[in-house]
C-alpha cells in the first residue's frame, strides 16, 4: 500500500536523525485542571518511556500525522525501569484532592510488548492504593483491548473509574486507511468498545475516542464534516466521551512532508469552534477540543488578532461543556468561503486571497 511505503520511508529517515536520549530523559509529569467525569478538577499529566509503539515501528512505518515515536527508546527497557521512574516522578505530588491520573506511554499502554505486564500491574496497583486518585486514564490500540487484560486490569483497580483512549480519529474507513495509515477498520474499533461494554456490570470502565481533526489530503470543510459524523458515530457505538485533535505538525511524518511542500495546511481555529459547537448540539457525550499548538506556525491558525481569544474561550468551554460565542474578526470572511466553496476548489491547503 503506498502510504505505507511512504510513512515507512519518510519515518525511517528521521529516526536515523533522532538524537539518543536515556528513559528518563524521555519522562515527565505536570498537573493541570482538567475536565473528569465528576466535573472540573485536577489531573497528573505522566509520559512513562518504552520501547516505541508496535505499529509505527512496524513496516506500516504508522500513522501519517504522528512522531511520538521520537519520544521513545526505541530499544528495550525493564520493567523495573519503568516502575522506578513511575515513582520518582509519583513523588513530586501530594495528591490531597479528587484528582485523574492520565498515563502516556508514546503507543499503547495495554500491549505488553511495549509495556511490561509486571510494570503496567505495579503502577494500577499504586495508583488503587492513592485513596483521592478517583480516575485512571491510559491510551491503547483497539487490537490490545482484550477481555483478559481488561479484567486483570479492572481487578487491579476495582474502586477505581478506568478509561481506554483509542485513536479511532475518523469514521470513514478508507480515511483511516488510505490517508492516516491507522491499520484497523470501525470493525475492530467497535469490538473494542464492546469489550469495555461488557465489564462496566462489574466495573467503573469507560471507553474515549481521539478524533483527528483534518487528516491529510482532507479539504477544510471535509475536516469539519468528518469530525462531527465521527463524534455522532462513537456516541453510538457506546463510546463515552470523545476528544478531539485538530492537527499539528509533527517532525518526520507525511504530514510534515506535505506541509512543507505547500500541499497540506492544519485546520484553522474556526474550525474548531464549528466542530465543538455542532457536537455538542448533537450528541450527549461530553467532548472536548485539545488546543495544543494553536495560534503555532505548525499548529491551527486564525490570525494574530483572535488566535489566544479562541483558545481560551475553547479552553473554558472544554471545562464547563458549554457552547463558544461568536466573535467577529476579519478572518473569519475568509474561513467562511473557503469552507462554503472547497468542494469546488478541492484544497487542502489556504486559498490565497487577492489584496486590492
Amino acid at each position: 500500500m503506498k502510504i505505507q511505503e511512504i510513512t515507512q520511508e519518510i519515518r525511517a529517515k528521521a529516526l536515523k536523525r533522532a538524537k539518543k536520549r536515556s528513559p528518563r530523559e524521555l519522562s515527565t509529569s505536570w498537573t493541570q485542571e482538567d475536565l473528569l467525569y465528576s466535573g472540573t478538577g485536577k489531573t497528573i499529566f505522566m509520559i512513562l518511556p518504552t520501547p516505541g509503539c508496535s505499529w509505527a515501528l512496524s513496516e506500516s512505518g504508522g500513522c501519517s500525522m504522528c512522531s511520538y515515536i521520537a519520544e521513545s527508546t526505541l530499544e528495550p527497557i525493564s520493567a523495573q525501569t519503568i516502575i522506578d521512574i513511575f515513582h520518582e516522578l509519583l513523588e513530586k505530588y501530594q495528591i490531597e484532592e479528587k484528582t485523574a491520573f492520565k498515563i502516556f506511554t508514546s503507543g499503547s499502554f495495554l500491549n505488553p510488548g511495549e509495556l511490561p505486564p509486571e510494570a503496567r500491574n505495579e503502577i494500577l496497583k499504586t495508583l488503587n492504593n492513592l485513596e483521592n486518585v478517583t480516575e485512571i486514564v491510559v491510551e491503547s490500540r483497539p487490537e490490545y483491548v482484550t477481555p483478559e487484560i481488561m479484567r486483570e486490569c479492572c481487578s487491579l483497580i476495582p474502586d477505581k473509574l478506568f478509561e481506554v483512549s483509542m485513536g479511532l480519529e475518523t469514521s470513514d474507513d478508507y480515511t483511516r486507511e488510505f490517508k492516516i495509515n491507522k491499520g484497523f477498520s470501525q470493525a475492530d474499533f467497535e469490538k473494542a468498545v464492546n469489550v469495555i461494554g461488557d465489564l462496566k456490570k462489574e466495573y467503573d470502565v469507560k471507553s474515549k475516542a481521539y478524533i483527528l481533526v483534518k487528516p491529510i489530503l482532507t479539504s477544510e470543510k471535509e475536516a469539519i464534516d468528518q469530525a462531527i459524523a465521527t463524534a455522532i458515530y462513537a456516541e453510538k457505538v457506546g463510546v463515552d466521551r470523545v476528544s478531539f485533535c485538530p492537527s499539528t505538525i509533527h517532525k518526520g511524518t507525511v504530514m510534515e512532508y506535505l506541509w512543507r511542500s505547500g500541499s497540506y495546511q492544519p485546520p484553522q481555529i474556526w474550525s474548531a469552534i464549528e466542530i465543538i459547537n455542532k457536537v455538542r448540539q448533537s450528541v450527549k457525550i461530553p467532548a472536548v477540543m485539545d488546543t495544543s499548538g494553536f495560534g503555532s506556525r505548525r499548529g491551527p491558525y486564525n490570525c494574530k488578532k483572535c488566535n489566544s481569544k479562541l483558545k481560551d474561550m475553547i479552553i473554558k468551554s472544554n471545562l464547563d461543556q458549554s457552547l463558544i460565542e461568536d466573535i467577529e474578526c476579519g478572518c473569519k470572511g475568509e474561513w467562511l468561503a473557503e469552507t462554503k466553496f472547497s468542494d469546488l476548489n478541492r484544497s487542502t491547503t489556504r486559498i490565497q486571497y487577492i489584496k486590492k
